[in-house]
């Protein structure tokens, strides 16, 4: 396997504009001043990025409270993230990266290897950006299950 682009702790973090679950655009700069949980994933609707999405909706709150806002990207159509983000009652931004540039520049999308072979896809990453716009923390091949758990512990919410 290549080795990819990674982003680390320290690192400015890449900034984006994409369209959103209702097509608005969202532009990291939006949160600026605040810490704000990246976090990039597959599909919308499948299993392990629905309960990624619902363990991230249900500790919403006290990572609001902590200071820390949530946005999950991912290469879905936005109509398709509207659909997901109403079914499973999300309340922080869905982001469409159609054409995986984001991911790309972010280091969450390339070679995987998956059951085995070695694919091209959408690598299950979280990062923390600080409100100067720092990588806090850098996280990739993380597993949906159990994740926003141990992230919460992480950064002591």
């Amino acid at each position: 396997m290549t080795e990819q682009n990674r982003l680390a702790d320290g690192d400015a973090a890449p900034e984006f504009s994409l369209p959103d679950a209702d097509g608005n655009t969202v532009s990291l700069s939006d949160y600026r001043g605040r810490s704000v949980v990246v976090y990039f994933y597959p599909a919308a609707s499948t299993p392990g990025c629905t309960k990624e999405a619902c363990d991230f909706r249900d500790s919403l709150a006290e990572l609001n409270d902590a200071g820390f806002d949530v946005v999950g990207i991912s290469p879905d159509k936005p109509a398709k993230l509207a659909k997901f983000r109403d079914a499973e009652g999300l309340t922080f931004p869905l982001l469409s990266d159609e054409d995986r540039s984001v991911m790309t520049a972010w280091g969450a999308f390339g070679e995987k290897k998956n059951y085995g072979k070695i694919v091209q896809g959408v690598i299950r990453s979280t990062f923390v950006v600080d409100p100067d716009g720092k990588i806090a923390k850098a996280l990739y091949n993380i597993k949906a299950t159990g994740h926003v758990d141990r992230l919460r512990k992480d950064i002591g919410v």
